[in-house]
């Protein structure tokens, strides 16, 4: 199957960056990142300069999410049951429109890098996806009772940054 012959591939890549945008998956709101704690260092606040145990942040992903997390990014396409899928990755964070839902969420570590997804409408027919395969070309997602598989798609047609509200 070859991902060029899905027509309008980036319309719907562009349009799944604009649903990141709008479920709010845009993320550049990190308001713990190391440069908000160093310009609060800088400034006086020595609480961010020398984070507690309680308060030191999430866990650093494990090498099977980091793993995951590189070979998801981009834009994938494809159909099931004659249906268009069509998935957006982009550090870590995850856009997924099908049947006419819209789905976002993130990759996440449950013992295996799962994408973690919630629909705008409440479907929840693929709410909890796992990878069975990714050669980089092909990926293979398992929803419990359905399996999508997905082409990495031509993205030269998307937009390059998400647009500003």
């Amino acid at each position: 199957m070859n991902v060029h012959k899905f027509a309008g591939t980036g319309a719907a890549v562009a349009g799944l960056a604009a649903a990141l945008l709008l479920t709010g998956c845009g993320g550049s709101g990190d308001s713990g990142s190391s440069a908000n704690k160093a310009d609060k260092a800088a400034q006086g606040d020595s609480a961010a300069a020398t984070p507690s145990a309680a308060s030191a942040g999430p866990p650093a992903p494990s090498a099977d999410l980091t793993r995951a997390a590189k070979g998801l990014e981009g834009a994938w396409a494809g159909l099931t049951d004659g249906k268009s899928v069509t998935l957006l990755v982009k550090e870590g964070k995850a856009a997924l429109v099908a049947d006419q839902h819209v789905c976002s969420g993130s990759l996440q570590d449950m013992g295996q890098p799962m994408l973690a997804l919630t629909c705008t409408d409440g479907n929840t027919d693929r709410t909890m996806g796992t990878i069975q395969s990714n050669d980089g070309k092909k990926l293979v997602l398992s929803w419990g009772s359905r399996k999508d598989t997905l082409m990495k798609a031509d993205t030269a047609d998307a937009p390059s940054a998400l647009p500003k509200p």
